[in-house]
């Protein structure tokens, strides 16, 4: 069983930057691969990036690439999404998830969720 926390979104402008951060609960954080999705008013939820269990692979859908970084410290139990050159189409609630199973780019498959965090582009 795994819970997840999402913080750090917000309200930024155009060009701006955020720090998304996920804190999970448990032991066995390591086993787990993490994604972080989004879901715009509207639309269907996406996988925005994701990363394997060791963090040694991820995947960016190509809307965020170059903009977006996922990294994770096993340590700490954390997965963070740093977003950068944000635009206002970025506005969504932002998800982390966890899965057993690291399958890069998959948006299914994921076990656990968080409860969200918004994040708002002005522009």
């Amino acid at each position: 069983q795994v819970q997840l926390v999402e913080s750090g979104g917000g309200l930024v402008q155009a060009g701006g930057s955020l720090r998304l951060s996920c804190a999970a609960s448990g032991r066995t954080f390591e086993t787990y691969a993490m994604g972080w999705f989004r879901q715009a008013p509207g639309k269907e939820r996406i996988v925005v990036a994701d990363i394997n269990e060791g963090g040694g692979h991820t995947y960016y859908t190509d809307s965020v690439q170059g903009r977006f970084t996922i990294s994770r410290d096993n340590a700490k139990n954390t997965v963070d999404l740093q977003m950068n050159s944000l635009k206002p189409e970025d506005t969504a609630v932002y998800y982390c998830a966890a899965r057993s199973s690291y399958l890069r780019g998959s948006s299914s498959g994921y076990d656990y969720w968080g409860q969200g965090t918004q994040v708002t582009v002005s522009s």
